[in-house]
């Protein structure tokens, strides 16, 4: 029995002692198989990189505002009896843009401008019995004060009059109305926005490092997606005293002349501010051929090997960006061939093929603009 047992076991030990022996030999040649295996070309884009002339830009965002913006209310209460602007027109300071009735307030006006009328006749009267020396000098200061207070009177029904006009306190764009022919309005009840749009604020924030390259009158580009191959001029009109101690920042405001009303209140842009006034030139790449890592940043150089491409792995350092471009500090020459795409699928020695399709082309714009397609 035991002899069976010691029979079996050795069968066993040699049946699964071959298959592991099978798979062994298997794995080994497999992988000597892939490892000769001649790597696969890699199809790449490339660009060689050149000195430009380069200027220190900050770069942020932005949103334009009015110098004036207010919605237009009226003073007094009544029903609408005229609407004299038509929705999204110019309209100049002084204006009458609206009135309300005002028949009930303007026979009022008439009945005390007659008060006033017989009070002036009353006084003129006591002035001369008091020459005469019939009445008392306080009986004439009497007569005065009720002459006054009825004049005071008449000018205050003026007042409220004019509360029924609504004129435009300055130049700009009007909105949409609100109100309608005959409706009754409540004080505060709002008519419309007016917004000056001639000239226009841009407001935006730069970090407070950037403070000693800031100064007033300072030139500031803005772009708008409305109009992204436009760009427009202003100048630094104001820095906050201030700085945000939530985000480190300092608030800016820039003055753009705005002729044409292209920009308007609440329009998103892109800003840019030369620093310093000297232009260098310095060495660019694509920031698409950059691999950012914690190590270090690198990039794939191109070396031809027996009339074939490969690519070298190589250091750089690098400094300021702007738009598609970066500046190359060191680690590259004028003329050095970089792959600018398919990065992921390189490694030291890798064969390539440079694509010669421009549509696969990263862009090398250093100002690029947003198109819709």
């Amino acid at each position: 029995m035991i002899k069976r047992l010691i029979i079996m076991l050795v069968a066993c030990g040699l049946v699964f002692g071959g298959i592991f022996a099978y798979k062994a030999v298997g794995n080994h040649f497999m992988n000597q198989f892939f490892d000769s295996m001649p790597a696969p070309t890699v199809t790449v884009t490339a660009t060689a990189v050149s000195t430009h002339p380069w200027r220190e830009q900050q770069t942020t965002i932005g949103s334009f505002a009015a110098i004036n913006e207010t919605q237009l209310t009226t003073e007094a209460s009544g029903i609408v009896n005229d609407i004299m602007f038509d929705n999204a027109t110019s309209v100049k300071k002084g204006q009458l843009l609206l009135t309300l009735d005002a028949s009930v307030d303007e026979a009022e006006l008439r009945r005390l401008e007659s008060v006033a009328e017989l009070a002036q006749l009353e006084l003129r009267r006591y002035q001369q019995l008091f020459k005469d020396k019939n009445i008392s000098e306080s009986e004439l200061k009497r007569k005065e004060s009720e002459a006054k207070q009825a004049i005071a009177a008449v000018d205050s029904q003026k007042a409220r009059i004019e509360q029924k006009s609504l004129t435009a306190p300055f130049d700009g764009i009007i909105g949409i109305r609100e109100v309608s022919l005959g409706q009754l309005m409540s004080p505060g009840t709002a008519v419309a926005t007016l917004t000056s749009v001639t000239p226009i604020h841009l407001n935006f924030t730069l970090p407070e490092q950037q403070l000693s390259t800031l100064k007033n009158g300072q030139i500031v580009s803005a772009t708008i997606s409305a109009q992204p191959d436009e760009v427009f001029a202003g100048t630094v009109t104001a820095i906050s005293p201030v700085v945000t101690p939530s985000s480190r920042s300092v608030d800016i405001q820039a003055t753009f002349d705005n002729p044409d009303a292209v920009l308007r209140s609440g329009m998103f842009a892109r800003v840019s501010l030369d620093q310093g006034e000297e232009t260098q030139n310095v060495l660019l790449a694509p920031q698409s051929a950059i691999q950012f890592n914690p190590y270090g940043n690198a990039v794939f150089v191109i070396q031809e090997q027996d009339d074939a491409l490969t690519v070298q792995q190589r250091f750089v350092q690098t400094g300021a960006r702007r738009g598609d471009m970066i500046v190359i500090k060191d680690g590259l020459q004028p003329g050095d061939r970089i792959v600018t795409s398919g990065l992921l699928k390189l490694r030291n020695g890798s064969n390539i093929k440079v694509s010669d399709n421009e549509r696969v082309q990263p862009s090398e714009d250093l100002d690029p603009n947003v198109v819709n397609q």
